[in-house]
């Protein structure tokens, strides 16, 4: 049977010499594993369309088993985020996550969606760590978690100085931060900037433009948080986090 589908490509795997195995993430029919045939070949049709965050038409032949790619025809070849080391390693690092979190064949159009935007958003220039701290948290349902950010999780109110448990899965108050005494302090700013990345449409984001300071503090919470809730290990996150090291040396002391 051909099928035709709207998607992203989320990982690839060379099979032989020549051939390469391609994970799409579609927007119609959700992650499939295609292979494609000759890909590694330079002048083979499918070598672009078959590289890395790619965004393109798919023809492929399938049943319930792998499918066979056809042809494909590209959207967008993501170039600016392809050629940039630090903004490759975020989009992989986010492209493993979804990769993790979805099983094959079970299409959601709204996470199709966060995914082209957010790579969209990457190559237009917009702070790749910033966009990569939304896709983060608006992938936690998917992992069957979802931290309490609207209020205190202990009495649930909505305003005061708030710090981040672990333990209670959420903010706590200033009242009810004695219930945990591992709790991570936070700036007010980075309360504000973590409810509004958890809670925002990507399409309503402006220019965002965050000082290190609070870049760390999003980090801790949402890295930490995802060791202790989601367990799962992405190889690409190593890698991430060499590439942030390097880059706060070379930007100078100010920023480590």
């Amino acid at each position: 049977m051909l099928h035709k589908c709207e998607g992203i490509v989320i990982r690839t795997r060379d099979y032989g010499e020549t051939n390469k195995i391609v994970i799409l993430y579609t927007r119609e029919l959700g992650k499939v594993a295609l292979m494609a045939r000759g890909a590694k070949k330079t002048n083979s049709r499918l070598s672009s369309v078959s590289q890395m965050f790619t965004h393109g038409i798919y023809m492929y032949h399938g049943g319930s088993g792998m499918g066979s790619l056809q042809q494909g025809d590209m959207i967008s070849s993501s170039r600016t985020m392809k050629e940039d080391l630090y903004k490759a390693a975020y989009a992989s690092y986010m492209a493993e996550l979804l990769d993790k979190a979805v099983e094959d064949k079970k299409p959601d159009p709204f996470l199709f969606e966060l995914l082209q935007q957010s790579f969209a958003l990457i190559n237009e220039g917009y702070d790749e760590e910033v966009i990569c701290y939304i896709f983060e948290l608006k992938l936690l349902p998917l992992f069957g978690v979802q931290p309490v950010l609207n209020e205190c999780a202990n009495c649930g109110a909505g305003e005061g100085d708030f710090s981040f448990s672990f333990r209670m899965n959420g903010f706590l108050c200033h009242r009810c931060k004695h219930l945990d005494d591992y709790r991570l302090p936070l700036s007010g700013k980075a309360v504000r900037i973590l409810r509004l990345f958890y809670f925002i449409d990507l399409h309503r984001l402006g220019k965002v433009s965050l000082q290190e300071q609070t870049k760390q503090e999003l980090k801790k919470v949402i890295r930490t948080y995802y060791d202790e809730y989601v367990g799962v290990y992405a190889k690409s996150r190593s890698f991430l986090d060499q590439m942030e090291r390097m880059k706060r040396t070379m930007e100078g002391p100010e920023n480590k």
